[in-house]
């Protein structure tokens, strides 16, 4: 637990601390307490320019030329339908969302789940993976002008961390309140060949 706790909250941190990163923000409604949610999206594609079928093993060259060697596991399905040229794209959604409950109502926890969908046979190698995790921690100590605020995790440990500017209405949390921090990133890669011209 106490690791999860460590990852979804420096995640949380990154949010606070460059909110300038994220793609798009929904604040909390009017009357919630406060909190809100980030999304940040990315693509990238790659050409495939060497297989190795036996070793199970490719290279790809990316937008800037870059080339990196890679090797599917056993999860890459129908690796055999990979051929050279096919363009490999990976798109990337992570969003963090921190949200603010009164004192008691939520008690400190911290829990992941997974998600898995992999290519039907016949298919060009892909998948589709999702991954949340979700940490509720307990405000113990808050300075509304530096805007520093102590967290304490399930497993009973603590962290500080300064609280950006764009997290409006700072001002409403209290001692007590419960910080609920949910990171989910998506990940979905496809495989296409190119039609010829």
């Amino acid at each position: 637990m106490k690791k999860i706790y460590s990852l979804v909250l420096a995640a949380a941190i990154a949010l606070f601390a460059v909110p300038s990163m994220a793609d798009t923000k929904a604040p909390a409604k009017e009357g919630d307490k406060p909190g809100g949610i980030a999304v940040q999206t990315t693509v990238t594609t790659s050409t495939v320019t060497a297989i190795d079928y036996k070793a199970r093993t490719f290279t790809l060259k990316g937008e800037k030329g870059d080339s990196v060697s890679l090797t599917a596991g056993p999860e890459v399905k129908n690796f055999a339908q990979l051929k050279v040229g096919d363009v490999v794209s990976v798109e990337t959604v992570e969003s963090i969302g921190i949200f603010v409950t009164p004192k008691g109502q939520v008690a400190p926890s911290a829990g992941k789940t997974q998600y898995l969908e992999t290519a039907k046979p016949g298919q060009k190698p892909g998948m589709v993976a999702v991954e949340t995790e979700t940490v509720t921690a307990t405000v113990t100590a808050i300075d509304q002008k530096t805007r520093m605020v102590t967290l304490k995790g399930p497993a009973g440990n603590s962290r500080t961390i300064k609280v950006g500017p764009d997290a409006k209405r700072l001002n409403e949390v209290k001692v007590g309140d419960e910080v609920t921090v949910t990171v989910t990133i998506g990940t979905a890669i496809s495989v296409t060949t190119p039609q010829k011209k």
